[in-house]
């Protein structure tokens, strides 16, 4: 856009030389229209354009001026229109000229249209026009012509610029100037009007621009007071877009130095169902010799929308640098509010830094974020495609005080399962870690969390990951790609108490105990459904003096012990009342497709050894699973005084059913059948003792 308004002050300042030259010659030759071939062919032949005029009027007393009409410049080497204009008037005083002052009482044009074009090789349609431009004009006496005009008149100016090598068009229409007097030392003022259309990025916009100028050509000063700037329109998919400025401005050619103060600057625009709010104060700003700085600059911003409502104020002190880097301190207060979440807000103060060379932005702060104390580091490598990189701590975080409300069970089966989107990993890269000294996260307490963050090529790496949670601690990783998506977790919790763990994780008190259990698995789906039906790996399960809830398996044996005489089964539903004590409880699992498969269960207790095999099926969250429990020889324990007789005994007992509604089933008539067996054997070893104390007697009888 800089390059946009150089290219259209030049054409506007060539057209206008162009018209005042062809005046200033007209002038001196008395008959201008007798003269126009010779005009044409001078510009044919310094220039290579073709020139086209309409008829010339003129004027001499008390000024000097003329009118041209239909003032018509081709491109190079080309019959192809560059600019032209409808009507251009210039009117010049007498008398100054003999004292070599050059004092134009006006300049008016209208309807002028100017087309510039860069090409793909770079080069642009005027770069011919402008092989002398910015040269000082000097006469063989080494002194300057004096520079001083009545007023500037340009209106229904037109300008279109198209870049061949990025496709980019933008459009100046309807374009107005009006200024007062410029001359050196002369305070004057103006006013600017212009509509600009353009497609990279994509814009419509209507501009007034308005104040006071001054100027010195000799000590090369130019000034802009009480700047007023106002533009409306759209821009970057930003509609509604308004956008005033004021302030002063000023430059000094000598020192290049350019200053501004009292610049304020407040936007308002919407973007999608947002409104978007921001206002720019900046008291005092200077740029010298390469370097810039400034006292302070306070910029407040608004979003609101969407039931979201979010407002920042960011104060910049002491401002140092260049254009290529610069360094500044930063307070900034932060308040925002999401649908059905509690409000956040953040007092932060700190620093940043930004070195356009090396396309880097540091920053560091520290401060309270919703009512933690966060201190972080924060940086990004790259501007096309940024790496980020940074380092954080928090005393303590509660995540779900930031997550909606969970939707009760009727409202979640209202519509299909929405799919998992994690499309923000694919342009995502940073590296990082991460300590929270005390965090709530999916209702899980941990404290002392370390994790180790790295994100590329559309996956999200954890490791290490590491905390202390539930009277133990946990270690491994975790890694989730966006191209499926896929999760691999392997994790090792030791010491762990896993009665509140399951509580808080997953909501169910069916387990204590307080060991070891390691998970390696991995999944792929686009739904929470899809990935719990196609988890795949490994579980181990390693506790010690705990208890399954939900069924006492001693009470349940006693029952039986009266309904020996029985046959069938007896199904009874889990109450969490009840538990069955042990003292050490090991299991592993296969895991395919979504179920857990068992076959070395082994639970002990001063009663009872249960061992046994089958599934836990994670994608339809129910059990079918067939343990076997055998009444070992101790009187201790649960009941065990009264479970004498059928020591030795196997009793089957199956778990079948949801989650939410397991069901026991024990087989009372493997369990008669056991007790026969039991019988049966006894009765055969009764049987074998006595034959072999008859059969000792007859041998003594005969060898007597």
């Amino acid at each position: 856009m800089k390059k946009i308004l150089k290219y259209l002050l030049w054409t506007v300042l060539g057209v206008v030389v162009l018209a005042v030259a062809v005046v200033a010659y007209v002038a001196a030759t008395f008959d201008p229209n007798d003269y126009k071939p010779q005009i044409i062919k001078l510009v044919k032949e310094q220039k290579r354009r073709d020139l086209q005029l309409g008829d010339i009027q003129l004027t001499f007393f008390p000024s000097i001026g003329a009118e041209v009409s239909q003032l018509v410049l081709s491109e190079r080497d080309s019959s192809k229109e560059f600019a032209a204009a409808q009507h251009a008037r210039v009117e010049l005083q007498l008398l100054p000229l003999f004292s070599k002052q050059a004092v134009v009482d006006a300049v008016e044009l209208d309807g002028v249209r100017v087309a510039l074009v860069r090409r793909k090789d770079g080069s642009t349609n005027i770069d011919d026009l402008l092989g002398k431009g910015g040269q000082a004009v000097a006469q063989e006496g080494g002194g300057k012509v004096g520079f001083d005009i009545g007023h500037v008149a340009i209106s229904d100016l037109s300008f279109t610029y198209r870049d061949e090598q990025s496709g980019a068009k933008y459009e100046l229409a309807h374009a107005s100037l009006k200024t007062g007097r410029i001359a050196s030392g002369v305070p004057g003022e103006m006013e600017l009007s212009l509509a600009v259309q353009g497609n990279q990025p994509k814009l419509a916009l209507d501009i007034q621009v308005g104040g006071r100028y001054t100027f010195d050509l000799d000590g090369q000063r130019y000034g802009l007071r009480d700047l007023k700037l106002e533009v409306k329109g759209e821009a970057a998919g930003i509609t509604d877009l308004v956008l005033d400025a004021s302030g002063n401005l000023d430059f000094n050619g000598q020192s290049s130095e350019f200053s501004a103060a009292g610049m304020n600057v407040a936007f308002s625009g919407k973007r999608g169902g947002d409104n978007l709010l921001a206002k720019l104060d900046a008291p005092k700003l200077s740029f010298a010799h390469g370097q810039f700085g400034g006292d302070k600059a306070t910029l407040n911003l608004e979003l609101d929308g969407g039931g979201r409502a979010v407002a920042a104020n960011l104060v910049l002190t002491d401002v140092a640098g260049s254009m290529q880097a610069f360094r500044t301190a930063l307070v900034l207060k932060l308040s925002a509010t999401l649908p059905d979440a509690p409000t956040v807000s953040g007092d932060m103060r700190g620093s940043l830094a930004v070195d356009r060379a090396k396309e880097s932005v540091q920053a560091s702060f520290a401060g309270t974020l919703m009512e933690s104390q966060v201190r972080a580091k924060v940086g990004m490598n790259g501007f096309t495609q940024p790496v980020y990189n940074f380092d954080l701590d928090i005393d303590k975080l509660d995540v779900d005080r930031l997550l909606p409300p969970k939707k009760a069970a009727t409202q979640a089966k209202a519509g299909p399962e929405q799919p998992l989107d994690l499309s923000a990993l694919k342009g995502l890269n940073a590296n990082g870690n991460l300590r929270i000294a005390a965090l709530m996260a999916a209702n899980i307490q941990a404290s002392q969390v370390k994790v180790g963050i790295k994100a590329a090529n559309g996956m999200l790496v954890l490791s290490p990951l590491s905390a202390t949670l539930y009277q133990g601690t946990l270690n491994g990783s975790a890694t989730v790609s966006a191209a499926g998506p896929r999760i691999a977790l392997k994790q090792d919790l030791a010491g762990v108490s896993i009665a509140p763990l399951l509580k808080d994780v997953a909501g169910k008190d069916v387990l204590e105990g307080k060991g070891r259990i390691a998970l390696d698995v991995t999944t792929q789906g686009a739904t929470v459904t899809q990935m719990k039906k196609a988890l795949n790996g490994s579980l181990s399960v390693n506790l010690a003096d705990g208890a399954i809830k939900g069924i006492n398996l001693a009470a349940t044996l006693r029952s039986a012990k009266a309904n020996l005489g029985g046959k069938g089964e007896q199904t009874q539903a889990a109450n969490t009342a009840e538990k069955t004590d042990f003292s050490e409880l090991k299991a592993s699992f296969a895991i395919r497709n979504g179920v857990a498969h068992n076959e070395d269960l082994s639970l002990k207790s001063p009663l009872l050894r249960v061992g046994g095999n089958g599934d836990i099926n994670v994608g339809e969250d129910s059990i079918n699973y067939l343990a076997k429990a055998t009444v070992v020889a101790t009187a201790a324990g649960q009941g065990g005084a009264e479970l004498a007789q059928l020591k030795g005994m196997t009793i089957p007992v199956r778990v079948m059913g949801p989650y939410t509604a397991l069901q026991y089933k024990i087989d009372f008539g493997a369990m008669v059948g056991e007790v026969a067996k039991q019988k049966v054997e006894e009765k055969k070893e009764e049987l074998k003792s006595r034959l072999q104390e008859e059969l000792k007697s007859g041998l003594k009888g005969l060898f007597r």
